[in-house]
């Protein structure tokens, strides 16, 4: 994929720009099209998808993993892996319903969440760079120690949400008939957005990705750049935790096992580099809605769960196939 030159750090250039390349024109076009034809094959199967409410169960089910895929968008540009978020999901979700249990206030359970989502984060980015770890083994040792912390409160049973509590509202509230879960998930693509393609940020961590030591001699901090793309990843991931927690009005530590993996695929899937460098935040879009699809397809055509699994793990091996150019190469052909 095209990798945004060395002058970006100094010179932004704008997102259409970028976007209007041939490379990244064709890729998203092509995930449109995978999506259409997705959506035209299961709603000639079943007239049941293509209904309101199933289509905004899909969006706001798919809610959570396209928060923390649009921070995860950034981890991965910036050279990163977050493999925390699944974890992050869990612990918050649990102490959320701890703390509402004890009869703590909502709004003050919400703002101790974002704030712990970000101290996760900064844990993860000091490990990977003051702490000289490599993201993966980093982020690794969180996930771990975050599922443990999570079952030792929870002793293995879930813990349930006062009824009627505010709270739940994050997960099964409506603005103007529209889920809670599908506003957020819109107003954090959008800051993604605005952060990642209007801010010298978004340039820099692209750049680190692309060329880490360059950037560094252009006198930019680039540790703080890939600390912030933590905190940002931990926040996000606490507040896919809240709404997750709220719709299913309890908490537990076995919520979001396997969650990091969807938000990789997602991304991955969606055309950003694995290997840094690059990053598109429509086609994490793309494939976060591709994988929401798939999944609820299979649900509504009757078919196993056991084979969505199969079928995830499928798509991931294509999309880093994809995602070391064999497909970009073959469009210059």
């Amino acid at each position: 994929m095209p990798v945004r030159s060395q002058s970006a750090v100094e010179t932004h250039t704008p997102f259409w720009r970028t976007w209007l390349t041939h490379e990244h024109t064709a890729f998203q076009l092509g995930l449109a099209a995978v999506l259409l034809t997705l959506v035209v094959i299961i709603s000639s199967c079943t007239p049941t998808f293509l209904t309101t409410g199933n289509i905004l169960n899909v969006l706001r089910q798919a809610a959570p993993t396209l928060i923390v895929a649009v921070a995860m968008t950034l981890v991965i540009t910036s050279g990163g892996i977050d493999l925390s978020v699944g974890s992050s999901l869990a612990i918050v979700g649990v102490l959320a319903a701890s703390m509402l249990s004890a009869g703590g206030p909502w709004w003050l359970v919400v703002l101790s969440m974002l704030a712990l989502g970000s101290a996760v984060g900064l844990i993860n980015g000091f490990l990977a760079t003051l702490g000289g770890l490599p993201p993966f083994i980093a982020t690794l040792a969180t996930l771990s120690v975050l599922r443990g912390v999570a079952q030792v409160i929870t002793k293995g049973y879930s813990i349930p949400l006062p009824p009627g509590s505010p709270f739940i509202e994050l997960g099964r509230g409506f603005l103007l008939g529209i889920p809670y879960p599908i506003v957020i998930a819109a107003l954090v693509l959008l800051l993604g957005y605005l952060l990642f393609n209007r801010t010298k940020f978004g340039i820099y961590i692209t750049a680190v990705g692309s060329n880490e030591e360059a950037v560094r001699r252009n006198g930019v901090n680039t540790s703080r750049v890939k600390v912030s793309v933590y905190i940002f990843s931990g926040l996000l991931a606490a507040i896919a935790g809240m709404i997750t927690s709220a719709r299913l009005a309890s908490g537990s530590s076995y919520s979001g096992v396997g969650f990091e993996l969807d938000v990789i695929s997602a991304v991955v899937l969606g055309g950003t580099n694995l290997f840094g460098g690059d990053g598109t935040l429509l086609g994490t879009f793309f494939g976060t809605t591709i994988l929401a699809v798939i999944g609820n397809g299979l649900i509504l055509l009757q078919v196993s769960p056991f084979y969505e699994q199969i079928i995830k793990g499928v798509i991931l091996v294509i999309a880093i196939v994809l995602n070391r150019g064999a497909l970009r190469r073959a469009f210059k052909q």
